[in-house]
């Protein structure tokens, strides 16, 4: 569990990289049932900042975790991108997105943690 972990802090780190805000992660290991482990949600104010915090993220995870994603959709459009770690899911949404899919209380009985706002 801890290189799950480490993976959701490198995770976190590459989204602050590129200023990425609304951080919160889901943590679904304690509920049967769920298609990973972990959620890691954040939005960009833009698509350009949504694809640039998906290659950021992609690349910490390859240079410090040695971690690549087993699948990434939604650069195309870049309004949401999910990256598919197997035990870890990051979500990047532009707001509108985020606010209209609101995964954040599809799991009402996961814990929840809100990363707060680097200035």
């Amino acid at each position: 569990m801890d290189k799950i972990k480490r993976l959701v802090d490198t995770i976190v780190a590459g989204i602050q990289e590129k200023k990425g805000t609304g951080i919160t992660i889901i943590d679904l290991s304690g509920i049967d049932g769920t298609i990973c482990k972990y959620f890691v949600i954040c939005q960009g104010n833009s698509p350009m900042q949504v694809e640039a915090i998906a290659g950021s993220v992609g690349d910490y995870c390859r240079e410090k975790e040695g971690e690549k994603p087993v699948h990434v959709v939604g650069l195309e459009h870049a309004q949401w991108v999910a990256i598919d770690f197997v035990d870890v899911m990051v979500h990047i949404f532009v707001p509108d997105m985020r606010s209209y899919y609101d995964l954040e209380n599809l799991w009402q009985d996961a814990l929840r943690t809100d990363i707060p706002d680097e200035l």
